[in-house]
Formats: structure tokens, sequence, C-alpha cells
């Protein structure tokens, strides 16, 4: 009984810190509908200012004082951030300030590491909290007791400042109806900037306080991020009440998790995500979405038509030079733009999916590494021939996401992305730790091409085949009467329902779709590096696919082959520098704040204006006035 009652304080306690970065997130998606990939990063940077201030601050009243200091101070880099990054891209369609956000990722990064350097920092003892106390004889930390005190006074002040104050009734009021409160006369930027730094704030507050626990380090702000996602959706996603019964929750189950059921540590928090989104499909304490909120990828824009001439001529030439590569490019260069085709038809299959559907999908990289960990194993298990496991990848990655489709298209807007994560996490753990099967941490190495392929010139135009013709496939089925049911669900769902169209139908097949092709590009991935590692199956693999997509253009049919091709040559050639994440963080802000429609609307937008596509406009206008 009394390591149940230890166990269950330690939860309680680590569920502290947990709360305040998870208040602060929803409080930002509440009110600002941003989906803050950066709040972990505001986490690990609480962290760091409390340590440095509480290398300078005295004493209790310098530890209390370092913990206060820090949350302010992140609070004004949040401020900051948001008057200077997010303000100018809040009429882009929502979810586009997350690739901002992922920016900002970068770019903190990298400042933290010139700030204070690579090492690890301890964490300072809190004065009079040192030791332990015991508990029926089981030993509890004095600063976990002391983390039970201060969690529920933190979340009382900020009950009393929402619910009994006038910034609180207008904090609620935009969550409910953020146009409404515009139009009463209140000032929503200001609104939006303060909500922002109150959430970064809590964040600090958070990373501060654990450093008694966990000290600071440069990952902690992925190894955060996850949980808080998690916390945010259970509860509820803006509900302040909800991520904390959720924090509690995930904490608490974590803790007796390592206890009694230690191989599921990796996937216990997603399995409960799972389940009380299928009973809750809104959270504990969430409310049903509205049309236009949680997840849209922008409002219903002009119809896509098919390229024009001038476009095709320029896209037949561009493959002319790259398949002309061999005749005037080394070895190096062949393999270089291999590994760029296989990433560009990965990123348009997700493509596909977010801008005919209009479903953003945060774990898409499952059927990528279970496309590569299909051949690999059917290769390692059963001696079978390239050719055969090449066939069989894209299926059982396609049926892989038939399976998950089915399940997390119950769901809309940030729920079905995070459902989408939740799965590809089990996935992850499921080839991370059945190492007899999957090698585990080892990967399976070995799963070379065969003979006829055992050639970087042969391998490269097999690549290119397969890899154009998977992207022409996806544009073809966006020009087909699929691809249109799919996007009349994606701007109307219920006009579609009226005309007939089975829209979760029609989009379950898209999910699979999409996957199959994910699979593809995951199969000629393996064979091209002759390996595979459960890292291709990680959150940050689908995050590198969702920026890129985002920062081609979600609604153009182009966006997701051009922004994987823009940001795996700019990594190519920017990771030669020491600060590379700073580079690539500050590139992808501009490009955000330049370019809201993406690079490819932004083009296409600059050509039309200088009259470059305006032949073939004109031509249609002179065939319709013919006809009539």
């Amino acid at each position: 009984m009394g390591l149940f009652i230890a166990q269950l304080i330690t939860g309680l306690a680590n569920a502290g810190a947990l709360f305040m970065v998870a208040s602060g997130l929803s409080l930002i998606f509440g009110v600002t509908r941003i989906v803050n990939f950066a709040h972990g990063s505001f986490y690990m940077l609480g962290a760091y200012i409390g340590y440095t201030l509480m290398q300078v601050l005295p004493g209790a009243v310098g530890f209390w004082g370092a913990i206060l200091l820090a949350g302010i101070a992140v609070g004004v880099i949040g401020m900051l951030v948001e008057i200077l990054v997010l303000r100018p891209v809040y009429r882009a369609p929502e979810l586009f300030q997350l690739v901002a956000t992922f920016g900002v990722i970068l770019v903190v990064a990298d400042l933290t590491l010139m700030i204070w350097g690579p090492e690890d920092l301890l964490g300072p003892r809190a004065p009079g909290l040192r030791g332990v106390i015991r508990i029926m004889g089981e030993p509890v930390p004095k600063y976990d007791i002391a983390l039970l005190v201060i969690t529920p006074i933190v979340a009382l002040l900020l009950w009393y400042l929402i619910a009994r104050t006038r910034v609180g009734v207008l904090v609620r009021a935009a969550t409910q109806d953020r146009e409404m409160v515009g139009a009463l006369g209140v000032n929503q930027a200001w609104l939006f900037t303060g909500v922002f730094a109150l959430g970064c704030g809590l964040a600090g507050l958070g990373g501060a306080l654990q450093l008694p626990k966990g000290g600071a380090d440069l990952l902690m702000d992925f190894n955060i991020l996850t949980a808080v996602f998690v916390v945010v959706v259970i509860g509820g996603m803006g509900s302040l009440p909800g991520a904390y019964l959720a924090a509690v929750i995930i904490s608490v189950v974590n803790v007796f998790g390592v206890t009694y059921l230690p191989q599921s540590t990796l996937v216990l928090i997603f399995v409960v995500m799972v389940l009380v989104l299928m009973i809750r499909p809104y959270g504990l304490f969430g409310r049903p979405e509205v049309a236009g909120e949680h997840g849209q990828v922008g409002e219903p824009e002009k119809p896509i038509r098919p390229a024009g001439t001038q476009v095709r001529l320029l896209v037949a030439a561009g493959i002319a030079t790259l398949a002309a590569l061999p005749l005037y490019g080394s070895s190096f260069s062949q393999v270089l733009a291999t590994d760029i085709l296989i990433f560009c038809l990965f990123a348009a299959s997700l493509h596909f999916l977010m801008g005919l559907s209009g479903l953003v999908s945060f774990g898409h990289a499952a059927y990528f590494g279970g496309g590569a960990y299909v051949a690999a194993l059917i290769v390692t298990h059963s001696n079978s021939p390239m050719e055969l496991a090449f066939v069989l990848a894209p299926i059982g990655a396609g049926l892989g996401a038939l399976i998950i489709g089915w399940v997390c298209l119950r769901l809309t807007g940030v729920y079905f992305a995070m459902l989408t994560l939740a799965f590809a996490q089990l996935l992850w753990s499921l080839v991370f730790q059945w190492g007899e099967v999957t090698g585990g941490d080892d990967g399976l190495v070995n799963i070379w091409p065969a003979d006829w392929l055992n050639d970087t010139t042969v391998f490269f135009y097999l690549a290119l085949i397969l890899c154009i013709g998977g992207i022409l496939a996806m544009r073809h089925v966006a020009h087909s009467p699929f691809g249109y049911a799919l996007r009349a669900g994606r701007d109307s769902d219920r006009r579609a329902e009226a005309t007939g169209i089975n829209v979760k139908r029609v989009q379950w097949l898209g999910f699979g779709f999409a996957g199959m092709m994910a699979g593809l590009a995951g199969g000629l991935f393996v064979f091209s590096k002759g390996s595979v590692f459960p890292n291709e199956m990680e959150i940050a693999r689908s995050f590198d696919a969702l920026i890129v997509v985002f920062l081609g253009g979600v609604k153009t049919l182009a966006g997701g082959v051009v922004g994987a091709a823009t940001f795996k040559g700019l990594e190519e050639v920017i990771t030669r520098f020491e600060y590379w994440r700073l580079i690539l963080g500050l590139l992808i802000i501009f490009v955000v704040i330049v370019m809201p429609e993406g690079i490819v609307g932004t083009a296409r937008k600059w050509a039309e204006r200088a009259g470059w596509l305006r032949g073939e406009e004109t031509r249609k206008r002179k065939a319709r006035e013919e006809a009539a």
C-alpha cells in the first residue's frame, strides 16, 4: 500500500509541470487556433533561463524568484514571437501557422545551443526541500510534495483569471466565437498577443519548476511536446479543467506503467488517447468542432485545373534535365537526386491527402516506414527476391492505412490528426521493441536490391520512373471523378452527401491510396539505403512531410513536390554550417511571412500578375465566346 501511495504522489507531482505546459497550449489554441509546435521550445527556454537565474539569485527567495522570473521572461519572448512571426500570417489557412512555429523551434534550438552550450545542465536542489520523507515506509521526495501544493494554486489562479475577470470573459468569448468578439470592438490582435504570452509564460514556468527533478537539456523541447499534445487532446482543445485532469491521468498512468508494464511505457499514453477519443471524440471536456475551425487547410478557392501548356513544357524540361543527370553529374549527385525523388513522392502522398481531402495527418510516416519495413521483413525472414518485396511494400502500407483510416475518420480536424499520430506511435513502438523480428533499435540491414539494380545509375532511373510515375498517377486521380468527390467532401461535406457522394467512404479510400503511395516511397527508400531503422516511423519524419507540404502550398497540386525538393535542397546545402538549424528556421519563417500561400501558390500569383499565364486563360475565354 505504501508503494502505491508513493507512486501516486510521484505521478501527481509529475502532472504539475505537464499541466503548466498543457494549460498554456490549450489557452493558445482555444483563442488563436494556433497549433503551436514551438510550445516545447518555450518550456525548454524556461528551464535554461531559470537555471541561469538560480545561479545569480541566492537562497530560497532567489530560487522561487528565479522560477517566477523565468516564466515572465519566456512570456515576453512569446509575445515578441507572436508579434514578429505569427501576427503576419493570421489570415493564412488555419494550421499553416504551424510551419512558422516549426521555424521557431529550429531558431530557438540553435540559439539555446549558442548561449548555453551542448552540455546538459543539472538542476539545483530546492532550498529547504532536499531529501525525502517516508510515507508508510516508502520514500517520497520533499519537492514532489511541494509540487502537489503549487500546481493546484496555479490552477486556481488560472480559473480566477478566466472566470472572474474581464480579460477572462474576453478569452472565453474568443474561444467560442472570435469573429463576434471582433465585431464588438475588442482589439483581437492584442488579445491574441496577450493570450499567447500567457501561454508561453506558463510553459516557461513549467520548465523552470521541473529543474530540481530533471535539469535542462537540448532535447527536452521534443521530449515534452508529444505528451503535452496528448494531454490537450484528451482533455479537450481549449479546456483548462480538461488539461488538468488529463495531465493527472497521463502522469499517473505513466508512473504505474513503468512499474507494472515497463514494455508499454513508449505507447501507454497513446493507448489512453485512442480509448478516450473512441468514447469521447472531442476529449473529456471538449466541444464539437464548428465548420472552419480546428485543422482546416484553408477556405475553398477557385477549382484546381490541369496545368497549362507553358507549365507542362517547363515540367517536361525539368524532367529531361533530371533524366540526363548521369551524363553530367557524379555518383554522389545521383544518390542525392534519388533521395530527393523519394522524399518528393512521400511528401506528394501526404499532399494528396491534405490538399484534396482536407485531412491533416500527423502520422503519415507510419506508411512510409511501414512500406520500408514490409519490404525489409520479407527479404530478411523469407529470403524473397527484391522484386516481390518491392511490390508488396505499397500493398502492405495501403492495407495498414485502410485499417487505421477506418478508425480515425470518425474524428475531424486536430482530433483526427492526433489520432493518426497515436496510431503511428503505436506502430513505431512495435518495430522499436519487437527486436526478435524487426531488429529493434538496430534496425534491419543488408537489404540490397537485385543484381540488375546494384548500380547507382540504374537505381536512379528506377527511382526517377517510379517517383515521377507515382506523382503523375496522383495528379491523374486528382482530376478524375474520384478526385472531384474528395474535393467536394473537403469543401462542403453536407452538400456532397446531398448529391449522393458517400464522403466518409471516399475519404477512407483516399486515405488508403495516400498510404499506398507513401509505402511505395518507403520501398524505394529501403533498397536505396540497404537498411531501415525505427526513426523512419518517428514523429519527426511525419513533421518533415507536413512542413514541406505547407511550404509548397496545400491548395496546389505541385505543392508537395516543390516543397519537398526545396526543403531537401536547402537542407543539403546549409547542414554544412555549424548552426544550420538557425539558418533553416529563419528561411522557413521568411517564406511563411512573404509567401502565405506557399511557394507554388505565390509563384502562380506572381506569374499571373506578370502576364506569363494569361495566354492560356485568354485562349479559354475566346473558346467560350466562340461557343456562345
